[in-house]
């Protein structure tokens, strides 16, 4: 049962926020859903964000200013949030923002304490996709997957397991490598344990390799972002693409950092990719 928490007109559409108990996550989860005016919900395109580190479904509906150009697209945005939360949801024992709660980085975990709960891959891949279509009545044919740092991450790597159910792909910032660098050895080893073979199955670089993609993969990177040398690594995905033979088309933009600015400035010109690929 999805129960709406909040309800807003937008650019002469409306901006939900549901919640939802979700049986992958073992407990509720939350979502935002922007449904464009003067169109047809059962058949307009979805676009699916993932945010990012100790974000929820709040950051993107209300900073990256999507519903305007959506409303014109006639276009859905769908925004769950980055982890489950709640009573008795496991969290990084210091309270650390890049694990635990608003961390989940798009995994299905298989560690203690994580493993029941921390399943954010499955809820994205397979039960959000069913609720859209057999609750909300919103058209996953046609759906495209984007985000934001350890969203971008988690978009990147949907789409290349699931291309057939994310058909367009885009991201902003994306952790690309995590299996190189701190964010993503911290998380995978809490998550997954040791075997970095399970980790290559949700690292981009590694997956591009042996599943790419007939899709033109979209990222926008911000040149003063002060987690691109350390964290973000993105010359490490365009080798492999560009090894792999995948159609990539990698921005960097001078000036920009990581915050949602940065994501304001540029996602018209997303929106408008996942539009035309979806078309």
């Amino acid at each position: 049962m999805m129960e709406i928490i909040s309800e807003n007109l937008c650019f002469g559409g409306v901006q939900r926020v549901y919640s939802h108990e979700s049986r992958t996550c073992s407990g509720s989860m939350r979502l935002g859903v922007y449904l464009p005016p003067a169109c047809d919900h059962s058949t307009a395109p979805v676009l699916l964000w993932l945010s990012g580190l100790t974000c929820t479904e709040q950051n993107f509906i209300t900073k990256a200013g999507a519903q305007r150009v959506a409303a014109e697209l006639g276009m859905v945005l769908v925004a769950p949030d980055t982890s489950p939360r709640g009573d008795g949801t496991p969290d990084a024992p210091d309270e650390a923002y890049d694990l635990g709660l608003g961390a989940g980085f798009y995994v299905d975990a298989t560690e203690s304490p994580w493993a029941q709960r921390y399943r954010m891959y499955s809820y994205i891949a397979d039960e959000l996709p069913q609720i859209l279509s057999e609750t909300l009545g919103l058209n996953t044919k046609k759906m495209g997957i984007s985000g934001h740092s350890m969203g971008g991450h988690g978009a990147l790597i949907m789409h290349l397991k699931n291309p057939g159910l994310f058909q367009t792909v885009s991201a902003f910032a994306p952790i690309v490598a995590p299996m190189q660098v701190p964010w993503g050895k911290k998380a995978f080893q809490a998550y997954l344990g040791a075997d970095q073979k399970a980790w290559a199955d949700y690292d981009a670089t590694a997956l591009v390799m042996q599943n790419k993609s007939t899709a033109h993969i979209l990222i926008d990177q911000g040149g003063a972002d002060a987690f691109l040398e350390e964290q973000l690594k993105p010359h490490l995905f365009e080798a492999a693409c560009e090894k792999a033979g995948q159609a990539l088309t990698l921005r960097i933009q001078p000036g920009y950092d990581h915050s949602y600015y940065f994501i304001a400035s540029f996602i018209e010109d997303h929106l408008r990719h996942h539009a035309s690929g979806l078309s």
